[in-house]
């Protein structure tokens, strides 16, 4: 049985390196700042994973995260693995991100200062000077992403078409991404 990736009529496949690489993390992280933050990623038992959201991302790929000191996921990067897997969801069809990377503590201040929202006091209730709290970066090494060549509409409006013709019109694309 031949591929669906085969019955379309466009490229539908684009791997992505250096800056081009780090311009799609950015604008898909732009459009879902929100992902599952995986650690215990290189062990034989089932990961662990929880809800993030990234507070920045650099012009070099790097995200970044605020932590609780004695949170499950900073202890697991110090002790385990500093190796994390972040899965990121934009919509129900597009804006796909799947990064592997390597994730580092920090407690400079500044970049707290630099980093901190107010709706961060729910969980450091002493504000951004609160002595719980972290900064996790991560460095992407590598990752693979599915997304809409057009938007949204053009992809919408493909989909109907292909399903109105019989005709695989799909307008994604995807591909590895290798910071």
């Amino acid at each position: 049985m031949d591929s669906i990736n085969k019955n379309q009529p466009e490229k539908n496949h684009k791997d992505l390196v250096s800056k081009e690489a780090v311009e799609k993390i950015k604008e898909l992280i732009e459009k879902a700042p929100s992902c599952f933050f995986c650690t215990n990623i290189k062990t034989s038992d089932s990961f662990s994973t929880r809800p993030m959201s990234v507070q920045k991302t650099d012009d070099n790929g790097n995200l970044f995260f605020l932590s609780a000191s004695d949170s499950h996921k900073n202890k697991a990067i110090k002790e385990e693995s500093s190796s994390v897997r972040l899965l990121f969801q934009g919509s129900e069809f597009s804006n796909f991100l799947d990064i592997y990377g390597d994730a580092e503590i920090s407690t400079d201040k500044a970049l707290i200062k630099d980093l901190w929202q107010p709706i961060l006091k729910t969980w450091f209730t002493e504000g951004e000077n609160d002595p719980r709290i972290t900064v996790i970066k991560v460095a992407p090494q590598e990752g693979y992403y599915w997304d809409t060549k057009h938007g949204a509409m053009v992809s919408f409006i493909k989909k109907i078409a292909g399903a109105l013709t019989g005709q695989t019109l799909d307008d994604s694309i995807e591909g590895k991404i290798l910071v």
